[in-house]
């Protein structure tokens, strides 16, 4: 598919979902015409319409806010987009790291969890100590008792793993993504940092498998 094949609207736009590439969380949902998408192609970062001031931007002319694409996909129509981004700070204009912050509704019964958002709490706890948390009692004891977990963790996976227990390897290994995630806020290391290694990583392996099949 190319650009020729795509549908845009009686105004000359298509919608572009902007997506974090790490995360996969939705950041926004801009406009796109013909011009904006070419020169978003071109310059690797998003570049949108703005139907309200009719004239084209580019996420962080001002705030320094841009977004670096890696890459553009689009639906089975051809009239809608997804645009893949590394974001370079908050992609809302009011500080927030997503348009999308305003909850309508919740299902009771399915949790909202993410790994960002385990972070986060875990920044909470390590800036706003709270009696009583375990969490607390970790950063309080500080790196040495933060390795000491970790190390004791990486052991009961692999004996429950040896066991051949599902159920227990599982528990294992959560608590071992627990006390590595604190280890993560003691040393200042965000879950970005080690999605972009691993994506650096999968790049190198795909690349030496292709030499392979030479």
């Amino acid at each position: 598919m190319n650009i020729d094949t795509l549908k845009f609207d009686q105004n000359g736009l298509i919608p572009a979902v902007v997506q974090d590439y790490y995360s996969k969380q939705v950041l926004t949902v801009a406009y796109m015409n013909r011009e904006s998408l070419e020169i978003s192609m071109k310059e690797g970062r998003t570049c949108f319409f703005s139907r309200s001031r009719q004239q084209l931007w580019r996420k962080g002319e001002t705030s320094g806010n841009t977004q670096e694409i890696v890459n553009i996909t689009a639906d089975c129509d051809g009239d809608a987009l997804v645009v893949e981004v590394i974001k370079k700070g908050p992609a809302c204009h009011t500080g927030e790291e997503s348009c999308f912050f305003n909850e309508l509704y919740q299902h009771e019964d399915t949790p909202r969890f993410s790994m960002e958002a385990l972070y986060d709490l875990l920044v909470g706890r390590k800036e706003n100590p709270k009696e009583g948390s375990y969490t607390t009692y970790l950063f309080q004891k500080g790196i040495d008792k933060i390795l000491k977990k970790v190390g004791e963790e990486c052991t009961e996976v692999i004996v429950a793993g040896k066991g051949g227990d599902r159920e227990e390897t599982i528990f294992e290994i959560a608590d071992l993504a627990y006390h590595v995630m604190v280890l993560m806020v003691e040393m200042g290391i965000e879950p970005k940092d080690v999605f972009a290694k691993l994506a650096s990583r999968h790049v190198v392996d795909h690349k030496v498998k292709q030499e392979k099949m030479k």
